[in-house]
């Protein structure tokens, strides 16, 4: 993406929403840190209970909802961070926001954190906001990633600075799916993309209490679909385009396999609440 990065280990969207921990997040160690899910105005998500942990599987699920004070309030909260690093800022669209309207939400989102991110991240890819993952369509994605690109060319001239856009997709894909969200990467010339968000998959947690609770499941039981979307990805992709592999990263070997399936970079969320900050360190040592 045009960036340096002190160690190849980032903090995945949804740990921080609004941007108000980056300087305590980034006393953790994290190469990187991302932001995020934000969206033009306010909300609330939806009701609580909406988080719910499964111990023995390592693995949780929410239905969040991108809750979130908005993009002017992280804005300002990433203005007051002392931290020097690099920051993604992950945007998405407002709940209430028509599927066929996507396209502004998306728009302001990048307008708006531009200045401010060293990479911006397009969240198509959630599960807890009712049709989004239909923007992962062919036709759908062709239009949004056209209009992204177009406005990107039009921030970088004024600004005179070039800020990378990654888009984030699902692990609940076909193989021909992800050929072809790969080929619309290609021929947009993205500039990363990030496998994966949580999954709507329950076998690996089947019978367990809080299963069938509904929302994106994260933690060890996404590794495998995670890491299988990856390597196709890469396939696909071969080094046209980084990418960053998020998904039941628990351990140093865990994100070791990430890597070999053709991730360049990874990210942590899940495995930090099971693990600890010492995940990070572990990781690094491992992959180096």
């Amino acid at each position: 993406m045009g960036l340096t990065f002190p160690n190849p280990v980032g903090l995945a969207a949804g740990l921080d929403k609004n941007g108000a921990y980056i300087d305590g997040l980034a006393a953790l160690g994290f190469g990187f840190i991302e932001v995020g899910t934000v969206t033009p105005r306010p909300q609330p998500g939806n009701p609580k209970p909406r988080l719910f942990r499964i111990p023995v599987a390592e693995g949780i699920i929410n239905r969040f909802g991108f809750n979130n004070l908005g993009v002017d309030n992280l804005v300002e909260n990433v203005k007051r961070s002392q931290y020097k690093g690099v920051l993604g800022i992950n945007i998405g669209k407002n709940f209430d926001t028509p599927n066929e309207r996507a396209i502004d939400d998306y728009l302001i989102g990048l307008r708006k954190v531009y200045l401010y991110a060293s990479y911006v991240v397009v969240n198509i890819s959630s599960p807890n906001t009712k049709n989004l993952r239909q923007l992962q369509e062919r036709e759908a994605l062709a239009g949004l990633l056209s209009a992204l690109k177009s406005d990107q060319a039009q921030l970088a001239q004024a600004h005179g600075r070039y800020v990378p856009i990654a888009l984030k997709i699902a692990p609940d894909l076909e193989s021909e799916q992800v050929g072809e969200i790969a080929s619309l990467l290609l021929e947009y010339q993205m500039d990363a993309v990030i496998a994966t968000n949580t999954t709507l998959a329950r076998e690996a947690v089947a019978g367990l209490p809080h299963a069938e609770e509904a929302g994106g499941l994260s933690g060890a039981p996404v590794k495998n679909k995670s890491t299988l979307v990856i390597r196709q990805l890469a396939q696909h992709l071969g080094n046209e385009i980084p990418i960053i592999g998020v998904g039941g990263i628990m351990s140093g070997e865990d994100a070791r396999e990430k890597i070999e399936a053709g991730a360049n970079l990874v990210q942590v969320y899940s495995g930090l609440i099971y693990r600890g900050p010492r995940l990070v360190s572990d990781i690094c040592k491992t992959i180096g």
